[in-house]
């Protein structure tokens, strides 16, 4: 009797233990959905800045030409120029630190949507590069996962975990608190980068160093994972009939040889039949540092002359 009386005592213990975690379990869930909702809401809400850029990119532009890089291509492609010279709208999706896998998951999402009639790639010294980092910068993406399918193998590089740690809802914005906060409070307003034209954030600073020499003649290890998404991007601009160009805009240093990613993305490009355009020596940048707000970026005056040549370029073709 008293050893039954035991028993019962335990059983009830262990009940009530199992039926606190299931409520802790369900109370967790209920804090991040709905923090995650919120968070959503906010991110979503912004009108300017460079989250606003990427979702206007992914969800709304579709315009005729579409600049797509990193900092340089947010930096080098003038609207005005492309649109008087072209007559076709113009939106730039360059965005700074973003490496070739941001750039192959905005087009794959445009392309959903329609078909513009010109891509331009800015391609960067060392595009296929390995760096760790480059898996890290695709935290930006993670507000599009579940609402755009076709984006998620790219964002599963990030890590082997990534199916897994979307069960919280609160994970797609845990790096992007500061960004959310800001971009809905008045001190958003006067950010540079949100003074873009159609995506375009010009630079004003006028770099007065003298030229150096790079040397890019070490041995760097090259990410065949950048290798396999150039080569995706390439094959659906193709598969889309979508006009491709790849250009490696103007630096301000001297390479002492050509960078092996310029070397392998020309190979690639004319594997493909693209035409790649690299202006990253080209004497009429080089000598003058005056078009440059720093040795990788052209200014204002800069891009406008740098683009004025692209757009030419394109409309002879």
């Amino acid at each position: 009797m008293f050893k039954s009386t035991i028993n019962t005592i335990e059983k009830n213990e262990y009940k009530y233990f199992f039926f606190k975690v299931f409520i802790f379990l369900v109370m967790i869930f209920l804090i991040d959905f709905a923090v995650g909702k919120v968070l959503s809401t906010f991110y979503f809400k912004q009108k300017s800045g460079t989250p606003y850029r990427t979702s206007f990119s992914i969800n709304e532009t579709k315009a005729d030409l579409i600049v797509v890089g990193s900092s340089r291509a947010n930096h080098h492609y003038h609207p005005d120029v492309f649109e008087k010279e072209l007559a076709l709208s113009f939106y730039n999706i360059g965005r700074d630190g973003q490496p070739i896998f941001y750039q192959y998951a905005v087009l794959v999402s445009i392309l959903i949507r329609y078909q513009p009639k010109i891509i331009v790639l800015d391609f960067i010294e060392e595009e296929f590069v390995f760096d760790e980092s480059d898996y890290e910068r695709l935290s930006s993406l993670l507000p599009y996962y579940k609402s755009h399918p076709e984006i998620s193998s790219i964002v599963e590089l990030k890590s082997s975990f990534e199916k897994i740690k979307f069960i919280s809802n609160i994970y797609p914005y845990n790096s992007l608190l500061f960004t959310i906060a800001i971009g809905n409070t008045n001190l958003n307003a006067g950010r540079r980068n949100n003074n873009d034209i159609k995506g375009y954030v010009p630079l004003k600073n006028k770099w007065n160093e003298p030229i150096k020499t790079y040397n890019n003649n070490q041995k760097l290890k090259i990410d065949p994972n950048k290798i396999k998404v150039f080569e995706l991007f390439i094959q659906d601009c193709l598969k889309e009939k979508v006009k491709l160009y790849v250009v490696c805009s103007p630096y301000y240093r001297n390479f002492i040889s050509t960078p092996s990613s310029i070397k392998l993305g020309k190979s690639i490009s004319q594997k493909y039949n693209i035409d790649f355009y690299d202006f990253s020596q080209k004497s009429i940048f080089k000598n003058n540092s005056s078009l440059f707000s720093d040795p990788s970026h052209l200014n204002d005056d800069g891009a406008r002359i740098f683009s004025d040549s692209i757009a030419r370029i394109i409309g002879k073709n």
